[in-house]
């Protein structure tokens, strides 16, 4: 983590080393360790498998400011702070219903219904849903975003016919 830089306190009564987070007027996600502050956007890390965990808390420069393993770790406000900073982000959309899967040239068009809302999207004929290792899929788009059916078999028989050729 790079903390060389130097940034005013944001909250002078934290524990020094300990990360603290906070949403700030201008609707930007802040983060302070110690005496050092910035502004900071999250990307989800690797495992897919563990969607909460392992967030990397990144500066307008794409630089690493802080790795949270487990949100769990932080002061109960900041953990709601990161956790709303996470659906805000979006990067990983729960797919809850299939609706619709309709292929064109070099194109594929979804219709589905994510815990976030209704989500249309579109993969390449090529792109093939990726099945992880805990037996879910992974879907990523021809935006980058990307899509995660936890358990393909629990899903309503229609959206499971529309899967089908997807899933073993």
């Amino acid at each position: 983590m790079d903390l060389a830089l130097s940034g005013r306190s944001l909250r002078s009564g934290a524990a020094a080393g300990a990360l603290t987070l906070e949403r700030r007027a201008d609707g930007r996600l802040w983060a302070a360790r110690g005496e050092v502050e910035r502004a900071v956007w999250v990307r989800r890390c690797f495992p897919w498998s563990e969607p909460a965990r392992f967030v990397s808390l990144r500066d307008d420069e794409d630089r690493e400011f802080a790795l949270v393993r487990d949100p769990a770790e932080l002061d109960p406000a900041s953990r709601r702070v990161l956790e709303e900073a996470m659906v805000a982000a979006g990067f990983v959309f729960e797919i809850t219903r299939v609706m619709a899967i309709e292929e064109e040239v070099e194109i594929r068009h979804w219709r589905v219904e994510t815990r976030q809302g209704t989500r249309s999207f579109q993969t390449r004929l090529d792109a093939w849903p990726r099945l992880l290792p805990h037996g879910g899929l992974l879907i990523r788009d021809v935006a980058g975003d990307l899509y995660h059916l936890p358990e393909p078999a629990a899903l309503d028989h229609q959206s499971r016919a529309l899967l089908w050729a997807f899933v073993d």
